[in-house]
């Protein structure tokens, strides 16, 4: 409430520089440490030197000098955290040295998709001569072979030191693989198969991580041995234990679209439904003489869910303030919300200053924020003297701050809005309060025969009844607005309105109200023109796609899509689809290779193609046209599955796909053609206005 709120928040105040250091360092990385280590030294020792000689100095005339110091020590802090926590700037790093095998810790939970495996691992040493040295640094492992299905945590392997740099994204508005991983410290990937692989040891991991995980399979395998549904099991376990493995695509969809894919990340909501249970059940230990050790066991009760869970970002945050908010009341403290979120969230950044990229810390401390400072301000808007109507706006009060705070980064992230969010959060209030509280029930209770099978079907109806709500949902009309797509000053700009706005509205601020004003009008120009000149733009992608084709024609909003691959293929879905969306076309065909096509801007006979004033050659290996008239300029020449070029291009730039062999490529190479290659490079886009 900020009505409540008139004091300062020194938590907030200190974590501000802490985050900006450690946002410039990822803005701006380097290789040498004294660029943040020589600043925060220099700055420490005139603060001490400061508070030393605090009377011979007269510093106490001026104030302002220990704020700016203590400001100044926290972004040089956070710079340096953020060096020091890159694995590649230790100088034992697995890639720095040369070796035949590597020795690998499994750090992380195999997790089987489709016919791979795919895990983390720690490279504690690099083999070479058949002697050890000591390494560090993760590598992400794929494994394609049956038997990697049997790969536990803290298993250690000896694979061969054949591994590449995660590669970054080639094709626009394509997912940066690459700096998600960096941000986890993962710069290099391996892919074995069969025979490539041996596991040598086991139990290197963390005892109480690998406690934690075997306890988790244990009550997965519980929960589908008391329910059918496989849908219903797979909810189950993501939403109850944070085990995702088995949660498919289409029900992810479902739950994005309806602006509900927050119960399926173990989060505070979890959290407090947990920890009303527990204060339910030790509830009689309320005495002033019992009241430490009831707070005791709530609080390693809630820690050790969360490390059941997985201890993800959003979980952390809420057993850090939990155990905050609990000790504070244990010895009557005075609670500030804001500031103990602040805490939170200083304290896991000193812990791990990556976490700040991770989407899910931001959306979670974007969301309780939205409700600490929002959601009263929200709630004055109407006021009912029906406790029930009361209670239901209060409740979507709740629903709107959430969604409002975190609308931004989920427009940046995930490209689309959903329209019936309070109606869908609304509608599964009940169904999440059932499956938690006869979930939690069921998974501590011991396995008995009519009180398991019972609590499993309550379980499994409750989740298949909240599905069938949300499928009528995102199958309503207008259910989402999608390919929403905002640069970062958009982003930026987006949370100043929107704080600007709620300023306004709480202080009754004609300044605040214009400023917001001018807001909207710099956002809105910004949009239009970027939408006017998206709808006046011609060009040709060509994209890489590895082992498979794709050409883009754009003609302002529409398009044509020529690829190899069918429309409901995941790799359509993660390469080509994001193109045509941050392109902004929001009308195109997609057609095979072989098509004749006859349209205004768009002209294509057997591997001729005409777009606007640009002639094109397609050539794989079931082109008919083998040759082109003398007189006739083609502007670029598309080859792939090693056609080999006719004499009439030797002087027409040849653009080479990841469809031609390697020996193909080096041939063409020798030949001394021009040529761009696709292979490991970025998508060609030629502009043809």
């Amino acid at each position: 409430m900020i009505a409540a709120y008139k004091g300062k928040f020194p938590a907030a105040l200190l974590l501000i520089p802490l985050m900006t250091g450690i946002g410039c360092a990822l803005a701006f990385p380097d290789e040498d440490r004294s660029i943040a280590l020589i600043p925060f030294v220099v700055l420490s020792i005139v603060f001490a030197s400061l508070n030393f000689f605090y009377r011979p100095l007269n510093v106490y005339k001026y104030g302002w000098l220990g704020g700016v110091l203590i400001l100044s020590i926290l972004f040089t802090s956070g710079w340096y955290l953020i060096y020091q926590r890159n694995e590649l700037h230790q100088p034992d790093h697995f890639s720095k040295q040369k070796a035949g095998e590597l020795l690998v810790n499994i750090t992380s939970e195999p997790k089987v998709k489709d016919d791979l495996v795919r895990f983390t691992a720690e490279v504690v040493a690099a083999v070479k001569n058949d002697k050890l040295h000591q390494t560090s640094g993760t590598i992400l492992i794929t494994i394609k072979d049956e038997l990697a299905n049997n790969l536990f945590y803290g298993e250690q392997l000896l694979i061969p030191a054949k591994y590449d740099k995660v590669e970054p994204p080639y094709n626009p508005g394509e997912f940066n693989y690459k700096q998600y991983l960096a941000h986890k410290n993962i710069y290099y990937q391996a892919y074995l198969y069969p025979k490539q692989y041996r596991v040598v040891d086991a139990g290197k991991g963390n005892p109480a991580i690998s406690f934690a995980l075997d306890i988790r399979q244990r009550l997965v395998n519980k929960l589908k041995s008391n329910m059918r549904d496989t849908t219903a099991i797979a909810v189950a376990s993501t939403l109850i234990l944070g085990y995702k493995t088995d949660l498919s695509n289409d029900v992810m969809q479902a739950y994005s679209k309806t602006g509900t894919i927050h119960i399926l990340s173990v989060s505070g909501g979890h959290v407090a439904i947990l920890l009303a249970l527990l204060s339910f059940l030790l509830g009689f230990m309320n005495h002033p003489r019992t009241k430490v050790t009831r707070a005791i066991m709530i609080i390693l009760v809630i820690w050790a869910y969360a490390l059941l869970t997985g201890f993800s970002p959003a979980v952390n945050r809420a057993a850090l303030m939990i155990t905050l908010v609990i000790a504070g009341k244990t010895y009557s403290r005075h609670i500030s919300n804001l500031n103990i979120l602040a805490v939170s969230a200083f304290v896991l950044l000193l812990y791990d200053p990556y976490l700040l990229t991770d989407v899910g810390f931001q959306l979670s401390y974007l969301a309780v924020a939205g409700l600490v400072v929002f959601q009263p301000i929200i709630y004055q808007w109407f006021t009912f003297k029906n406790k029930a109507a009361d209670k239901l706006w209060m409740v979507s009060s709740v629903s709107i701050a959430a969604q409002v705070a975190t609308f931004p980064l989920s427009a940046y992230y995930f490209h689309q809005f959903p329209v019936y969010f309070l109606l869908s959060n609304l509608l599964i209030i009940i169904p999440v309060a059932v499956i938690m509280y006869s979930g939690l029930t069921f998974l501590l209770l011991p396995q008995i025969p009519f009180v398991s099978k019972t609590l499993g079907y309550i379980l499994e109806k409750s989740i298949l009844l909240m599905n069938k709500m949300l499928v009528v949902i995102e199958q309503a009309p207008y259910a989402s607005f999608g390919k929403i797509w905002i640069t970062k000053t958009e982003f930026i700009l987006l949370n100043i309105i929107i704080g600007l706005v709620f300023y306004c509205i709480y202080k009754k601020s004609k300044g605040a109200l214009f400023a917001s004003l001018i807001g909207v009008l710099i956002f809105s120009c910004g949009i239009s023109l970027k939408k006017f000149k998206a709808d006046n733009t011609n060009l040709v992608t060509f994209l890489n796609l590895r082992k498979h084709q794709g050409i883009v024609f754009k003609h302002g909003s529409k398009g044509v899509v020529l690829t190899d691959l069918p429309q409901n293929d995941k790799n359509f879905q993660y390469a080509i689809q994001p193109c045509l969306d941050s392109l902004q076309i929001t009308t195109y065909e997609v057609l095979p290779f072989s098509s004749t096509i006859s349209i205004n801007y768009l002209l294509k006979k057997d591997a001729l193609v005409w777009f606007r004033n640009k002639k094109l050659l397609l050539l794989n290996d079931s082109s008919r046209f083998k040759s082109i008239p003398a007189d006739m300029l083609i502007d670029k020449a598309y080859l792939s599955n090693n056609t080999a070029p006719d004499t009439t291009l030797a002087n027409v730039p040849l653009i080479i796909d990841g469809t031609n062999s390697k020996v193909y490529i080096e041939h063409l190479k020798q030949d001394g053609k021009k040529y761009a290659l696709l292979k490991r490079n970025k998508a060609l886009v030629l502009l043809s206005n």
